[in-house]
């Protein structure tokens, strides 16, 4: 009589030899640590090696081994600040529109609607950028090749750029999200016109046609309908003229 067949042994983890669990990663900190002041003075020389190189040749010229020479700092210790040519010029943007916030800041406008004086802050920076047009070409053309590594700078310079129009309005209090997507557009037309004008497409009288034109979307968004923005230059300004 055969044999009846016998059923496989079931297999058993020996004790002791599972698999461990695979270490998950820390997450990484929210905050950057502050730069000393010798790193803040080595990115600030940086920086402006960039823009030097960028006014003489536009944005070809802005080589990371001539940055580094001019900057008086290793390559590697560049690489370190700034991971590549396009972070560099996208964070040098930035630090040209910081510069012209603090001299708007100095001479602000002295129109008497928000519109008016948002489209007269609009028109110096802009002009601003006209007299270096090459360093103008150079970071606009960062600024549209920067992939999501760059967004960072990127939404550093959209705050930045956000916080003059802001500043121009002079809101008393905190804006609406009408006038948040107002600044937006207005934002977005400023810098489709910078891309026009590098590009030889649109002329400065277009330019703020345009400017103009899309400022007038503070009057339409703005509770009061006038669009003067009520903050304190324009209080200061109706005192001035005895109003």
């Amino acid at each position: 009589m055969p044999t009846p067949p016998q059923p496989k042994p079931t297999r058993r983890p020996a004790t002791g030899t599972t698999r461990p669990q695979r270490a998950q990663p820390a997450a990484p900190s929210s905050q950057t640590p502050p730069l000393t002041e010798r790193q803040e003075a080595r990115r600030r020389r940086i920086l402006q090696a960039s823009a030097r190189l960028a006014r003489r040749g536009g944005f070809d010229a802005v080589q990371m081994r001539e940055v580094a020479e001019s900057a008086d700092v290793a390559l590697g210790t560049l690489y370190r600040y700034f991971p590549s040519k396009v972070h560099l010029l996208v964070a040098t943007m930035q630090d040209q529109l910081q510069h012209m916030h603090e001299t708007l800041h100095k001479r602000p406008p002295l129109r008497e609607r928000a519109s008016e004086r948002v489209a007269e802050t609009l028109m110096r920076a802009f002009r601003s950028l006209q007299r270096e047009p090459q360093l103008a070409d150079a970071m606009v053309r960062a600024l549209n090749f920067a992939d999501r590594s760059v967004s960072p700078e990127v939404d550093t310079v959209s705050r930045v750029t956000t916080a003059i129009i802001l500043d121009a309005m002079g809101l008393e209090g905190p804006p609406s999200p009408e006038q948040l997507s107002a600044v937006r557009v207005i934002e977005h037309t400023w810098h489709s016109a910078l891309i026009t004008w590098l590009s030889g497409r649109a002329s400065i009288a277009q330019v703020k046609i345009d400017i103009e034109t899309v400022c007038r979307l503070i009057e339409i968004t703005s509770p009061d309908g006038d669009g003067n923005g009520g903050g304190a230059g324009a209080g200061s300004r109706a005192g001035a003229r005895g109003g």
